[in-house]
């Protein structure tokens, strides 16, 4: 991507200022951000996908009742009725149409960019005025939906209801948007989104794990490198009678303190841990294996397939793999365009093509 470029999905600035001028900063409305534009999955296709047990799915109905799905058609309120919203999460992980507009958002890292919510709503509907903890792209795909935004400072929420409704919400600007339209908001910029007639958005949202979760899924993958360090026992010759048989030694506290030093003290297994807790398919993903025998003249990666690198390894799908010289540069090619010509797979070693033979057969490419 040619990040300084102007976008019309930007509103004719280039990626470059947009992630210098607005992202994590304030709101940005676009006029037709993908002019003509006609839904990519249809009300049936939706409802469909929310019947499913593999697709997470949520039902709204005001005031604010909030239902887990999945959701038979049986099940969702009739069309005719006012006031319900279905949001069905991670569409981009089940259409390929949507997971191509996900990618056209691509200027930003990978390891920020999350999946697409769907929401249909019936006139009325909506969740409430509420803020996200992430950034947020909220493209009108269908009909409209009128949009009152500010910067919120007083976050008390609404008691006795299921979802997070701020209960003292104060807009500052209100917006009608029409299909192709996009309004993007900031983290923490309270929103409150209401259909205009039946209507349909697409939210493409973005990972923003706190440093508690990301400590502690770190931690425990670290936790399993320490099978390879060295099993030293604690000693303590020197170790005196005690009247307070209750006090920690402090000969203890150092020594498991070393323990953990020693676990961190590898910059390459932490950088390579991260890779594979950034790149873990989502936990309903699963991928079905072939038997190929020799590699595809082109690849694409499946839409599901998570694929990122650092300067010493290449990250697929959880799994890692140290890589330098050509291949590497190839397998980067891969993770930043999502596809390989045949020109360019010309120059991979055996080594190169026998991995992405097996990347094939483990379904996490695409084979026409």
């Amino acid at each position: 991507m040619h990040i300084q470029h102007p976008l019309t999905l930007l509103g004719g600035i280039s990626p470059a200022q947009f992630m210098q001028r607005y992202w994590q900063r304030k709101p940005l409305l676009v006029r037709q951000a993908i002019p003509d534009f006609k839904p990519l999955v249809d009300r049936a296709s939706l409802f469909a996908m929310a019947a499913r047990s593999e697709v997470e799915s949520r039902l709204v109905v005001k005031p604010f009742k909030l239902q887990h799905g999945p959701f038979p058609r049986g099940k969702l309120p009739k069309l005719s009725q006012k006031e319900w919203t279905l949001l069905v999460q991670g569409v981009d992980l089940h259409d390929d149409k949507v997971a191509d507009l996900m990618h056209q958002f691509r200027f930003v890292p990978d390891a920020r960019l999350d999946d697409v919510m769907i929401s249909f709503a019936t006139d009325g509907g909506g969740v409430g005025p509420h803020f996200d903890s992430y950034d947020v792209f909220l493209f009108q795909a269908h009909g409209q939906r009128k949009w009152r935004i500010g910067k919120q400072k007083d976050l008390s929420l609404v008691e006795g209801v299921d979802l997070k409704v701020l209960a003292n919400f104060n807009p500052s600007h209100e917006y009608v948007l029409n299909p192709g339209d996009m309004l993007y908001l900031p983290p923490r910029y309270a929103h409150d989104g209401i259909a205009v007639g039946e209507c349909m958005t697409y939210s493409i949202g973005f990972r923003s794990p706190s440093q508690n979760d990301l400590a502690r899924e770190l931690l425990m993958r670290l936790s399993d490198e320490t099978e390879d360090l060295e099993a030293v026992l604690y000693q303590d010759p020197r170790q005196g009678a005690v009247e307070q048989a209750g006090l920690i030694p402090e000969t203890l506290q150092t020594f498991a303190q070393v323990a953990v030093d020693k676990a961190l003290k590898d910059p390459q297994v932490f950088a390579r841990v991260l890779g594979e807790y950034l790149t873990e398919p989502k936990p309903n993903v699963w991928f079905v294996e072939r038997r190929l025998s020799r590699l595809p003249n082109q690849l694409q990666l499946d839409r599901r397939s998570r694929m990122m690198y650092d300067g010493k390894h290449i990250f697929c799908n959880g799994e890692s793999w140290r890589a330098s010289g050509p291949d590497a540069r190839l397998l980067r090619l891969l993770a930043d365009q999502r596809a390989l010509t045949q020109a360019q797979l010309q120059g991979a070693s055996t080594a190169a093509k026998g991995l992405l033979l097996d990347w094939c057969n483990l379904g996490w490419l695409k084979v026409d």
